[in-house]
């Protein structure tokens, strides 16, 4: 393998992707080519490297230098500054605070620096289409380990004593979820890698899918041959992930070429192999019951646990699910044993394996902060260092107001509980949840009130109807919702509201309904004054609630500075704007429906919300 001088490491995430950054790599190449510098550069394609706010990236390394919302029409410059005479471009670096140094590397820039990385160990290092880029960084060691040196019950012995528990929003200890399936009756069982993620705004799974889909096929081999009698394993993910899709089936193809997959793996007698099957999009799917009704090719409703599916799962036989970022795992307690995993975040899972949070957790943090991405933290960081010091404070100099964790089933936590630790426990003890690790950050223009509605709707649309708890109750607490945010609503349907959640979650058939009516409980709980404001003084306090705003245009504003310019008018789809060009524009009350699209369209500030 040829050595070269410099390593340009392009992101190939799917958001770099979607800011070309396939071109930025195409014109890479070409400028390498033209300067005669392809025995010097070599540009290598890798996943997301999390900064997602900040693509297309680019990182040079062994310098560490890290190049952010590039366009092809810097590599030129790029090319001829940095490769050939060795000057990083400072207009195309990161901008660091004051303090810092003048050119970051990397690591020094907070966002990357303040993070720990298990589960994203190899992100932005290697091609995730290259098996042996894998391999350099310790892929496949865990699994030589196992093949070689292991027993299934040692194997299942240091899972459990890791304290690892799912990462897919239950939390249920690995351990003891493998020693049900390897204990329960059946010559014939299966493994599952839950790649269905649909919480809107999340992008865990995706990423080190996209980024390192080795890391997930050895640590499904690796739970097979501890629960034995395991030869068929299957990842379900979501239709909407074509890349990841694709990484994954070319990463299955090669694990097969290398004897990693298939018939007697390091001429062991063991045999093993992984299917993609594709999820349609149902939210519901990513319930472990939906989701082998899927596979099987059946609707994907859930059915009752009164059998659990390490006992009865897929076509009725044990199956042992966990979802991806609970496999990556895998590989590395193995390989530096479960100690190392148990020194990493809160609680003695020694006596109970409920009993802890341990190693870290991965969180697409979106929504009203500085930096947004994927971030990797251990178990125990509080709320305010994750969102102040990783993601950079709250946008444009605004304040906090909440951040709702666990995804739409998830609770908001108020500014007052910043310094909550973050962990399976304590989220859990202020109504919210951990999830699968969506964190969505709010700030004073947000409306509790909405935000609820908005993560309700998601749910009552995702439904699967089997139940009436969650088919008719999320539904009639929507109406609720929406009555509240037009102006109609009343104390009685505050009440009536808390009732409704309470029914839902303790009759549900599933999580999705026990789950959806957490923004509505915590959001009545934390921010009860907003609810009031919008029944008693019928006035959203955010002006985001359009019915609850009354709209004038300042006339000094619209002349002066705007100058008549009739864009207000030209977007009002009630004809309740009276003016002409280059004059003075009014709002005729009488008229206006209150949609707030003349806010929205002007430019000038001359629309104000009352």
């Amino acid at each position: 393998m040829k050595n070269y001088r410099l390593q340009l490491m392009v992101c190939a995430g799917t958001g770099c992707v979607s800011n070309h950054s396939f071109e930025i790599k195409d014109a890479l190449e070409k400028e390498i080519e033209k300067q005669n510098l392809q025995n010097e550069a070599q540009v290598v394609l890798t996943g997301c490297n999390g900064f997602c706010g900040a693509g297309p990236l680019l990182v040079v390394q062994p310098d560490g230098i890290f190049y952010q919302l590039l366009k092809t029409t810097d590599i030129p410059l790029l090319v001829q500054e940095h490769l050939i005479k060795g000057r990083p471009v400072k207009k195309l670096l990161y901008t660091p605070p004051e303090e810092k140094i003048p050119i970051p590397k990397m690591m020094d820039i907070p966002f990357f620096s303040d993070q720990t990385l298990i589960a994203l160990r190899n992100r932005g290092l290697i091609d995730p289409e290259n098996i042996e880029d894998y391999i350099a960084r310790g892929g496949y060691k865990a699994l030589a380990k196992v093949l070689t040196s292991m027993t299934p019950d040692e194997v299942l012995a240091e899972i459990k004593a890791s304290g690892l528990r799912g990462r897919g929003g239950g939390g249920f200890p690995t351990g003891v979820k493998w020693e049900t399936c390897k204990r329960a009756h059946g010559d014939e069982k299966y493994v599952i890698c839950n790649a269905d993620e649909g919480d809107p705004g999340a992008f865990m799974d995706r990423s080190i899918i996209e980024g390192d889909p080795h890391a997930v096929i050895e640590g499904m081999i690796i739970g097979a041959y501890a629960i034995e009698n395991v030869r068929q394993g299957y990842i379900y993910v979501r239709m909407e992930y074509p890349l990841a899709i694709k990484r994954f089936q070319i990463a299955i193809k090669q694990a097969r070429e290398y004897g990693l997959l298939g018939e007697n793996i390091f001429d062991k007698g063991f045999n093993f192999d992984i299917e993609v099957r594709r999820g349609a999009g149902a939210f519901v799917c990513g319930e472990s019951t939906a989701l082998m009704a899927s596979i099987e090719g059946r609707p994907g409703e859930p059915r009752a646990k009164y059998i659990h599916t390490v006992e009865k799962g897929l076509w009725e036989r044990p199956t042992c699910l966990n979802n991806v970022e609970t496999w990556v795992n895998v590989p590395q307690i193995i390989l530096k044993g479960s100690k190392w995993f148990t020194s990493i975040g809160t609680g003695d899972v020694s006596i109970d394996p409920w009993g802890g949070s341990k190693g870290t957790k991965v969180f697409s943090l979106a929504g009203k902060v500085n930096n947004t991405g994927l971030v990797e933290v251990p178990m125990g960081i509080t709320l305010r260092e994750i969102i102040y010091i990783i993601g950079g404070g709250i946008r444009d100099g605004k304040k906090f107001k909440a951040v709702q964790t666990g995804g739409p089933s998830g609770g908001f936590i108020p500014e007052s509980m910043l310094d909550l630790t973050v962990d399976f426990e304590e989220l859990t003890k202020v109504g919210s949840m951990m999830g699968s690790g969506g964190m969505v950050v709010t700030d004073e223009g947000n409306c509790m009130v909405d935000m609820a509605k908005y993560f309700l709707k998601f749910t009552q649309d995702e439904s699967c109807g089997k139940c009436i708890p969650c088919r008719e109750g999320t539904k009639r607490m929507l109406d609720i919702l929406e009555k509240i945010t037009n102006g109609d609503g009343t104390e009685e349907d505050l009440i009536l509201l808390e009732e409704l959640s309470n029914m839902i979650v303790e009759s549900s058939l599933c999580a999705l309904g026990g789950s959806a009516p957490n923004p509505v409980l915590t959001t009545l709980k934390y921010f009860r004054e907003e609810y009031e404001a919008h029944v008693n003084d019928k006035k959203c306090p955010a002006r985001i609630c359009c019915q609850l705003n009354t709209y004038t245009i300042d006339e000094k504003i619209c002349l002066e500075i705007g100058h008549g310019c009739d864009v207000c008018k030209k977007y009002c789809p009630d004809g309740a704007i009276i003016g002409e060009i280059k004059k003075v524009h009014y709002i005729d009350p009488a008229k206006c429906s209150k949609c707030g699209a003349c806010y929205d369209v002007c430019n000038f500030n001359a629309v104000n919300i009352q």
